[in-house]
This record gives C-alpha cells, structure tokens and sequence, in this order.
C-alpha cells in the first residue's frame, strides 16, 4: 500500500493521469450511493494517504496566504498538483454524468444494488487491515482492537438512522450539511450519502445535481471545501502520527457500514431476514465481492514482483 506522500513536485505521466481520473470517477460514484463510502474506494485504489497529504498541503496554502506569504513558493511545491486535479476531474464528471442514472439504479433496484456494494465494501476491509505495519501492530494490539470494535459499534448504530426528505431546505441549511457530510467523504466505511440520506439532504442534493440547480450546488460545495480544510488536518496527523491505531479505527468503521448495505431492509432501516428465494441476491454479493478481491489481489501480486526485483 501507498504510504504517505511527503513533497513530490514530478510531473503526472499521461498514463498515471488517466489512471487516476478512473480513480476519481470510482470516487465520485462511491459517494452517489448511500452507504458506500469514496474513502474505501480511494483505500482499495491505494491513493487515500496521498490524498489526504495532498489536500492538507493544498489547505497549509490557504493558510500560508493568510499568516505567511514568503512560504508561498515551497507550499505550492509542495502538493501534487497533476495527481490532485486529474482525481477532481474523474470525480466531478462522474457526479455530473452519472448522478441520475446512480440514482435510478439504487431506487428501481435497491436489493441488487446494497447486495452488489455489500460485497465490495466487506472484501475491503482487509486493506487498512493490509497497511497496518506488523511491528507497530505488536505494542498496539489491545488499543488497536478497542478502536476496531467502537468504531464497528458506532458505525453500525449510526447506520440506522433515517430522516424524511426536506423538500425545500434553506441554504444555510445545505452548507452546514456539506462541511459534515465531507468529513465523510474523507472517511473509509462512513458515507457521504448515507449522511445526507440520515440528514434528509440526500434527494434534495441529488435532484440539484440532476436539475443543474447552481445556487444549491455552489452552497453545497462551499460548505464542502470549508469542511474539508477544517478537518482533513486533522486526519493528516492521525494518518502520520497513530497509523496503526487510525486504520484499525477505519477497518471498524467499514465493517459497521454494513448494516446500511444488508440488502433486505424496510424503507425505516429495519433488518430483514433474506427471504426464501434470495439466490440471485447473494450471487450479487459474491460478484461485488469477487471485483474487489480481483484489486486487492492483483495490488499484492505487483507489490510481490516489486519486492523480487528491488
């Protein structure tokens, strides 16, 4: 795994830009779907801790702007421009693009589709679990394993909240929203959606996108990027600072997100038992799962051919 990415001013390869845009645009439909959260697929991709170095950099010159000019120059160097933008453009194209169709495949189909993301979120969880380093885990089992099993507790019961529709939410309303619904974007097994859903902000955002209502999404993405720079910081540090005990706390909180992805729920987020002819549901959850672990698996293959020829 991809670990975190300290001043890298190299151009972006044509290549490595295309890839990275197909990362973003995995990204950007992650978020689209309650339940399924933009920072497993930015984990299983291995460019999470890159991106959070990246946008924390891109936040230090915010405040560089502010407090310090003369470090300028070294800020701007400091981030991975191409990598950053060749992400964004992958990610705001999938929003734009693929917001209704997204939308119609998880309302007309809701079954197939928390049964198809419920096996690729679970096969994910052994990426944090991947990336956490053996010597650092052996004198932090028993914290490390705390923070697994509160942050599957609280996710799960996070994950049983619901709220109806607001049909005409204020502005101040939807910008207050998006600084907290970020924070989950940059989270592994917390939703953005699902945040918006539980709030009720969900469809209200989503018709914005779909109807190109510019007022709302404007506000909507103020409040993101004022979220982002509050909170990305902070992540940064954990990341760098407390690696192992921040991935065990990501592992809990995917395996927690489950309860949102179980396929057979009411429309209130009440557990169902699957019914009798429900071959065809878990074939989806076998295939999601099977796309992943055909990542996952992969990823280890090169990461072993790397280690024999260094």
């Amino acid at each position: 795994m991809t670990s975190p990415v300290k001043a890298n001013t190299s151009k972006t390869r044509p290549i490595n830009a295309v890839i990275n845009v197909v990362f973003g645009a995995l990204i950007g439909l992650a978020e689209l779907v309650p339940g399924v959260s933009g920072g497993t697929v930015a984990l299983v991709a291995g460019i999470y801790e890159r991106a959070i170095h990246n946008g924390n950099a891109l936040v230090h010159i915010v405040r560089v702007l502010i407090s310090d000019r003369s470090q300028l120059k070294t800020s701007i160097q400091n981030v991975e421009w191409g990598f950053l933008a060749s992400v964004a453009v992958g990610m705001i194209g999938a929003v734009f693009t693929m917001s209704s169709v997204m939308h119609h495949f998880v309302d007309h189909h809701p079954v197939t589709a928390r049964a198809l993301f419920l096996g690729m979120v679970a096969i994910s969880i052994v990426v944090p679990l991947r990336m956490i380093r053996a010597e650092s885990l052996n004198s932090q089992k028993l914290p490390a394993l705390l923070l697994f099993v509160i942050g599957t507790i609280a996710t799960f019961f996070a994950t049983s909240m619901t709220s109806e529709p607001k049909t005409d939410p204020s502005l101040l309303a939807v910008f207050f929203v998006a600084m907290v619904a970020v924070c989950a974007l940059v989270l592994p097994g917390v939703s953005g959606s699902f945040i918006l859903l539980a709030l009720g902000f969900y469809e209200p955002i989503i018709q914005a996108v779909s109807d190109r209502n510019f007022t709302i999404i404007a506000v909507f993405a103020a409040g993101a990027i004022t979220g982002l720079a509050c909170f990305i910081k902070i992540l940064d540090v954990l990341m760098t600072r407390h690696h192992t005990l921040t991935l065990a706390t990501m592992a809990g909180m995917m395996l927690g997100s489950l309860r949102a992805l179980w396929p057979w729920q009411t429309d209130n987020a009440n557990l169902l038992w699957p019914p009798a002819s429900s071959g065809t549901t878990f074939g989806f959850i076998a295939l999601g799962a099977a796309v992943v672990a055909c990542v996952v698996l992969t990823e280890i293959l090169l990461e072993r051919k790397n280690l024999h020829h260094k």
